[in-house]
């Protein structure tokens, strides 16, 4: 593999780059923490040929906030519907403003 496309992968923020105990020491939890929100179905990580949960820059920034979120009280469960909805919430302003911009009239 050249170099020019390994370098590609560290920039893609899907590629599932961290391993669970780096994944769990970046984002201050514990690997329990990171099983708890796959089992409640908030992140899926993808799997090694040997089997080992392997994590993306995205799935690390949710799985912040939902350890944000329980840090604060928030019982896991809620914590996951809550970033659920926020992630729904961020998509549909998105295409809004998408909306928006191709429905304006241009100017003369």
């Amino acid at each position: 593999m050249s170099r020019h496309t390994t370098g590609d992968r560290f920039d893609d923020d899907d590629y599932p780059a961290y391993t669970m105990g780096t994944a769990a020491d970046m984002i201050g939890s514990t690997p329990a923490f990171l099983r708890a929100l796959g089992d409640a179905k908030l992140i899926e990580p993808l799997r090694s040929e040997g089997g080992h949960r392997r994590y993306s820059r995205y799935q690390l920034r949710i799985a912040s906030r939902a350890r944000e979120l329980v840090d604060e009280g928030t019982p896991i469960e809620a914590a996951c519907k809550i970033i659920i909805l926020e992630d729904q919430l961020e998509e549909a302003l998105r295409i809004n403003e998408e909306l928006r911009s191709t429905d304006q009239p241009e100017q003369s």
